[in-house]
């Protein structure tokens, strides 16, 4: 008898965590060694990174860089959700970069997952024809140094006498 009650109410649990279920998607953005992972779900246009307002994000500099993907397409499209952004590793300017790529790729995941196929493909569009690294990551990597010179390319200065 006890094993048939724990069995119904493992039953109840999961029929009422599919209801409960949250539209969401996580996607990630990359840059040299940074990573920025970016929880987009239903919302009301809350952005944050590690915690803080997106209007917040340093170097100021390079802010208006981590907003290009909400000035690309219009706070509007962001109204309807929620997106918060985990980044660690790489140096400033990389992780903003990372940020920005994570942003994009979200709202693009998001829309083609819960709104429809149409939207997706005009933000993708929209975002691509601005800047391609918003959505596609930069191979490009720092390479080892060797022996026989100071870095990866330069060799020592070679004498004869």
């Amino acid at each position: 008898k006890g094993l048939i009650k724990v069995q119904i109410s493992d039953a109840a649990v999961m029929a009422e965590t599919k209801e409960k279920r949250v539209d969401s998607v996580q996607v990630f953005g990359r840059k040299k060694t940074a990573i920025a992972v970016a929880y987009c779900k239903r919302g009301k246009g809350l952005i944050k990174v590690n915690g803080q307002p997106i209007e917040y994000v340093k170097p100021e500099g390079l802010r208006d860089k981590v907003l290009e993907p909400i000035y690309l397409l219009g706070y509007p499209r962001f109204e309807g959700v929620d997106i918060r952004v985990r980044v660690r590793g790489g140096g400033y300017t990389a992780q903003i970069y990372a940020i920005r790529q994570a942003i994009a790729k979200s709202i693009v995941a998001f829309n083609q997952k819960y709104v429809d196929e149409a939207t997706k493909t005009e933000i993708k569009d929209i975002l691509m024809s601005f800047d391609r690294s918003l959505l596609v990551a930069d191979p490009r990597r720092c390479e080892p140094k060797k022996f026989g010179g100071r870095s990866a390319r330069a060799r020592f200065q070679k004498s004869y006498r």
